[in-house]
């Protein structure tokens, strides 16, 4: 590290070239969100259902979580998304539009034990999955 009386120009020349070395600041520089995120930098999207899947869970862990493989309007681009909580899987159908926001795992990725599921259920036909599962209110018939 320079220390002299005239060493700001080497300084900040060194900090410019290692701020690559730290991969918030590269993902940003590179625009990596934009370009590869299937939400393109929204912190929600809408979709139509297609499927409903059990995903296996991850050693040490064992169970099956319950998801749905979820076609978003936007971009066309296919995402599997979990529904949260006791019996929520029920009350998401085939042909469902459903609201979907990121998971909130470290990194942008995925949660815990849940293989490549980054995203979860919110919404489902413009009702909160959480009061249809509480029975506050029910799903619209379309």
């Amino acid at each position: 590290m320079a220390k002299g009386l005239f060493a700001g120009r080497i300084l900040e020349r060194n900090r410019k070239a290692k701020r690559w070395l730290k991969k918030p600041w590269k993902r940003k520089a590179l625009g990596l969100k934009a370009k590869f995120d299937p939400l393109e930098g929204a912190p929600q999207a809408k979709g139509i259902v297609i499927k409903k899947v059990g995903i296996e869970q991850k050693q040490p862990h064992s169970g099956i979580i319950k998801g749905v493989v979820v076609q978003l309007i936007k971009n066309g681009k296919k995402v599997t998304a979990h529904a949260p909580r006791d019996k929520a899987i029920t009350k998401i159908d085939e042909h469902d539009e459903v609201t979907i926001e990121g998971l909130g795992g470290s990194q942008r990725g995925q949660m815990g034990s849940i293989p490549g599921v980054r995203y979860k259920v919110v919404m489902v036909n413009g009702v909160s999955l959480d009061q249809l599962r509480r029975g506050k209110k029910e799903k619209p018939k379309r």
